[in-house]
């Protein structure tokens, strides 16, 4: 029974992949994607301090997920509640050292150092970040993200 499980599989990525094979980017294909990615975060960042549900809810992917420093896991509604809380997240801070790397024409990965509050303690803190885009029929959409706290930032 398992192998039969594992060639339906087989077979159903195999149609997927035939039917979207993703397209390998040239440097300057890579470039347009990133600067695609950079129109977008400034979009999502936008729609965040205007506090405009209904697009955060478009830009997320519907299986997104944010993994904390802390470990816990953020789903999309939570997410969106958290940003529209007004919480500090990735998606809205300054980015330093921002690379957007595009394997294809459908995903991107961004990597970069922001700065982030921690509302608990009262410090502020860098969080080496990544954050994975994808393609969608109307535009890119957030699919994961995830934080790491590096250490407190001097005031």
């Amino acid at each position: 029974m398992r192998w039969l499980a594992g060639v339906v599989l087989a077979a159903l990525v195999a149609t997927m992949v035939a039917a979207h094979p993703p397209a390998i980017l040239s440097p300057a294909g890579e470039r347009a994607v990133a600067e695609e990615i950079q129109i977008f975060r400034k979009a999502l960042a936008a729609a965040i301090v205007a506090r405009d549900a209904g697009k955060l809810r478009e830009m997320y992917a519907g299986s997104f997920v944010h993994t904390h420093g802390s470990g816990k896991l953020d789903g999309k509604d939570a997410r969106i509640v958290s940003a529209l809380a007004g919480d500090p997240v990735i998606e809205n801070a300054p980015a330093e050292d921002l690379v957007i790397r595009a394997p294809s024409d459908w995903t991107a990965v961004a990597t970069g150092i922001s700065p982030i509050r921690s509302l608990t303690e009262g410090k502020t803190y860098s969080f080496r970040w990544t954050a994975v885009y994808v393609r969608t029929q109307a535009s890119w959409a957030l699919a994961a993200s995830q934080a790491t706290r590096m250490r407190e930032v001097k005031q």
